[in-house]
């Protein structure tokens, strides 16, 4: 692949002083010789442009992730400053030129082209009008002929940002945009840690639960420059974003299905339950099997339970999630002594009903019992027990070896 022509000396701009930075263009870098110059002078202009409007000097920092094609000159060459990243991945690139970054507002854009860093002068607008997180939205701003792929613009990016939407109400009409800019405090508050394309998801995810105030301008996208494959994989990368937003979503990947399970369950248990002792009448029996089902979905529903309280939890410890009020208020029952002490009294409710189930079955000569409900009644007793109790350790565990799941520094 040819590298790009030589520079003008007329496009090289002097490096502004490290303490007068205000605002720093950052791109992820990895073999972009071709693209490269294009993108650093598109960068200029929109500083130009801001510095114009606002007052604010700015740099543009190349956060190179192991180049072997000659970027990293081509970016010195143009008065970029260059940051060698050894971490590997979009994510890990974005947050080493962010971390060595010398200004107060943070732009992030891909160095290949296709997108145009003048669109970042009304993000800086806006994080000057106050908001901390400002995104891009291509579908307000233009996607032009060969730009995205049909399936990324038709199902994968409205598909994602609609799920992203719902499981953590952040409002934005393209989530993943990558063109972006916010305050440097915020994204520190961030704690981002994503390497890899999730990042852009984990910045909104974070920014959302956090609430910190996010908006939203117009950016366009074009072709991008290059003579060669994207380094996204459409597939791969879509899937590690899906993951992802389950993953920072303890309702949806663990409270709605709790949820679900354990309530359909019970209500099948119940009906067979009040059936057997005559209160409840119905033309349709649900039986043994059903029971069983049942049984299952009670106890896989109460394991995801305690699935959803760990995550919730866990994150509220880490400081990107706010916990609920109600755990506030539950907060003296929700210790370890109290998990021990209940599941304890379930797995003896169990062992009594065994016994009894034994009893009765030798006293009709070990015979098929009429009725399998006391059985599965014990055992959804005993596994729901068992599974408080080791939750209470879990739990216990992510909370920092602390007899109290719920403590004062989740709150802070």
């Amino acid at each position: 692949m040819p590298l790009a022509d030589p520079v003008p000396a007329a496009a090289v701009a002097p490096a502004a002083s490290p303490d007068a930075v205000a605002v720093s263009i950052v791109m992820p870098c990895l073999n972009e010789a071709q693209p490269l110059a294009h993108c650093v002078a598109n960068a200029r202009e929109a500083l130009d442009r801001i510095a114009a409007e606002y007052g604010l000097p700015g740099e543009i920092v190349i956060a190179d992730n192991g180049s072997t094609d000659g970027s990293q000159a081509i970016a010195e060459a143009l008065g970029a400053r260059v940051v060698p990243v050894a971490a590997k991945g979009y994510g890990a690139a974005l947050i080493g030129g962010f971390d060595a970054a010398r200004g107060r507002y943070l732009v992030m854009g891909d160095a290949d082209g296709s997108y145009d860093f003048t669109d970042a002068v009304a993000m800086i607008g806006r994080l000057e009008d106050g908001a901390d997180l400002c995104m891009g939205s291509r579908f307000k701003g233009g996607i032009k002929p060969g730009a995205m792929p049909w399936k990324n613009r038709y199902i994968g990016n409205p598909l994602l940002t609609g799920i992203l939407n719902l499981f953590f109400r952040s409002g934005i009409d393209d989530a993943h945009c990558g063109l972006r800019a916010i305050r440097k405090e915020a994204y520190r508050a961030l704690g981002l840690e994503s390497t890899g394309m999730e990042f852009a998801s984990e910045m909104v995810i974070k920014a959302s639960l956090k609430r910190i105030r996010m908006d939203e301008v117009p950016a366009t996208l074009s072709p991008d420059l290059r003579d060669r494959a994207p380094h996204l994989r459409p597939w791969r990368d879509g899937w590690r974003h899906l993951r992802y937003l389950f993953m920072l979503s303890p309702t949806w990947a663990f409270g709605v299905p709790a949820l679900l399970l354990a309530g359909i369950g019970s209500l099948i248990l119940a009906a067979e339950v009040l059936s057997d002792l005559g209160l409840l009448h119905y033309p349709v029996r649900f039986g043994a099997n059903w029971a069983i089902m049942a049984a299952f979905a009670v106890t896989t529903g109460h394991f995801a339970a305690v699935g959803s309280l760990a995550a919730h939890l866990y994150g509220a410890r880490l400081g990107y999630r706010p916990l609920r009020p109600l755990l506030y208020k539950l907060a003296d029952l929700l210790t370890l002594e109290h998990a021990l002490f209940g599941g304890g009294l379930l797995v003896l409710a169990a062992v009594v009903g065994l016994v009894g189930v034994v009893v009765h079955w030798s006293s009709m000569d070990f015979s098929a019992p009429r009725s399998v409900l006391p059985l599965v009644l014990a055992a959804v007793a005993g596994v729901v027990g068992i599974q408080t109790m080791m939750g209470g350790l879990l739990l216990s565990i992510l909370a920092g070896h602390e007899g109290r799941f719920v403590i004062q520094q989740a709150k802070n």
